[in-house]
């Protein structure tokens, strides 16, 4: 399957105003390129490419004052095959997690773990360890928030998904995530491309997605507390504890959003 994705996302900077960038494919991906996946200015500008911390390609670069747009377009191979549901996938002693995988086990700015642990054991301790723990935690978060674009809020944490049983699919992950981690699963934040492949069409305008992944039986495996189904097409850009550390852009100083727009489709063969 072939698949084009790509975007244009318009900011308006009141002076020069430094900015950090999650925008490209996340590495593990480029094999799969069909095309080149470059990013784009409208204006030229100083940009220069790093990998973070989390093995995510970053992009620093120096905005100019007024409105600059940030474009790419590509294609990319993939399988067409949904997620992979690993039912026999083992749950690890944290004595025996490889010691990069423990920091997705503590809390984070999204995900606070403090507030969710008592409820967490309460409602979860009895179910089987290992993947089907995993999926009673998407079962009870696809069921308890509703979705609504207009119910989005940047500051809302797991704990403020659960209280406010509403959001976007980031409160799904971020609460999915928390309640993982509470139960000694380590559980990290994906952000990427997913779109109606396989799905009955949605209507709303198309956006970037977010899920999240467990380490289970010495693998990350891909988890969707929203759809709570295996989806066909995911395109992955990064991971990161919450969605902090894969923010789509990082302004130091004011920076408004001044356009939107995300295209992910299965090219017709």
């Amino acid at each position: 399957m072939k698949i084009r994705a790509g975007f244009t996302i318009g900011y308006k900077c009141a002076h020069p105003t430094p900015m950090l960038l999650v925008l490209n494919i996340h590495p593990s991906r480029r094999t799969d390129l069909l095309t080149a996946q470059v990013l784009s200015f409208s204006q030229p500008i100083d940009a220069w490419n790093y990998i973070d911390t989390f093995g995510n390609s970053c992009t620093r670069i120096m905005a100019p004052g007024g409105l600059m747009t940030i474009s790419t377009e590509f294609e990319i191979y993939d399988s067409g095959q949904p997620d992979t549901v690993p039912v026999d996938a083992v749950q690890h002693e944290i004595k025996d997690l490889p010691d990069d995988v423990l920091v997705f086990l503590l809390g984070s700015r999204y995900c606070d773990t403090d507030r969710l642990g008592d409820f967490a054991w309460k409602t979860f301790s009895d179910t089987p360890l290992g993947w089907a723990r995993v999926q009673a935690i998407c079962d009870f978060v696809n069921n308890h928030i509703t979705f609504d674009y207009q119910k989005a809020d940047a500051l809302r944490t797991a704990h403020g998904g659960y209280v406010d049983r509403t959001g976007v699919c980031r409160d799904f992950a971020h609460l999915a995530i928390t309640l993982c981690r509470c139960m000694n699963i380590p559980a990290r934040y994906c952000t990427g491309y997913l779109g109606d492949i396989g799905v009955p069409p949605d209507p709303a305008p198309m956006d970037f997605s977010a899920w999240f992944e467990v380490f289970l039986g010495g693998h990350w495996h891909t988890a969707d507390a929203r759809h709570n189904v295996p989806r066909i097409g995911r395109i992955l850009m990064a991971t990161g504890r919450d969605a902090t550390d894969v923010a789509l852009s990082t302004a130091f100083g004011p920076a408004e959003l001044a356009e939107f727009s995300v295209v992910t489709e299965e090219i017709a063969t």
